[in-house]
């Protein structure tokens, strides 16, 4: 059978793994985030999880969103940014949720144990329009979440419109929605070098970040994609590499315990 006559299976399973490597390229992302919101849900504690993951993702692919209208790139991309601004938010409230939802508790406890003429202070409802630097990001409500990320968009979307037609600009946009993903597991990084330590971190979610940005970064080598997108991808992979390095580290050389201390565990991007 010749070549020709293979082009009616070739063509269509091409077409196939093409449409597999776009939906994992747009849903991959989000993968990790489903055990850790299954197990907020479950638990009704949110400690374990940083609401800063969420700010991070969310300004870095708002960020790339805009980069688009300056420098199209493939769809599968942009549609992988909306995708986790989507979970992000999703996210965020559930955390939200839980987070009040846990201080109410703690204050009912408190007044039920409290004499009468006891005074009981309660903090105040934090809000986005406070502009309070020391509860930045640790409102009391999701809706201010919500404002301050469409204040960011805006803000950002009316920059873009202006500077639109500077390359330069364009450029620099995209580098820093893809530096902003890349660097997110430094302070996970930065964590189990001060403890000397990887105690409270999955093995097992490091091992799906690095093979999640791997499949990224060939992705993006393969299809061409800007090259703020191929350098940053490969920063991200040298990033797990050494947070899996620290893990193989520690465990051969364990540090003495130390009284008294915690260790609270993080979360990153795909």
């Amino acid at each position: 059978m010749d070549a020709q006559g293979l082009d009616w299976l070739l063509v269509p399973l091409h077409q196939l793994v093409s449409w597999g490597a776009a939906g994992a390229m747009i849903f991959g992302g989000v993968v990790p985030y489903i055990p850790q919101y299954r197990d907020i849900r479950r638990t009704q504690n949110a400690e374990g999880f940083s609401p800063y993951v969420c700010l991070v993702l969310l300004v870095a692919n708002i960020l790339r969103i805009l980069f688009w209208f300056g420098r199209h790139f493939e769809s599968p991309l942009l549609w992988q940014s909306i995708v986790m601004i989507l979970a992000m938010l999703v996210m965020l409230k559930l955390c939200t949720e839980v987070r009040v939802a846990n201080e109410l508790n703690v204050k009912r406890r408190l007044f039920a144990a409290a004499d009468k003429d006891e005074e009981i202070k309660v903090a105040p409802r934090r809000s986005y329009l406070d502009f309070d630097p020391h509860h930045f990001w640790h409102w009391s409500s999701f809706a201010d979440y919500v404002q301050c990320v469409l204040a960011f968009t805006g803000i950002a979307g009316y920059i873009t419109y202006l500077s639109i037609d500077s390359s330069l600009f364009v450029e620099t946009l995209g580098f820093l929605a893809v530096l902003t993903e890349a660097m997110l597991g430094v302070p996970q990084l930065y964590r189990n070098h001060r403890h000397q330590s990887t105690e409270g971190m999955s093995i097992k979610m490091v091992l799906m970040w690095t093979s999640g940005d791997t499949f990224k970064t060939a992705y993006f080598l393969l299809n061409g994609a800007p090259l703020q997108f191929s350098v940053c991808g490969l920063l991200q992979v040298l990033v797990d590499l050494a947070i899996l390095a620290q893990a193989y580290i520690f465990s051969r050389h364990p540090p003495k315990p130390a009284p008294h201390t915690t260790h609270p565990t993080s979360a990153k991007a795909l």
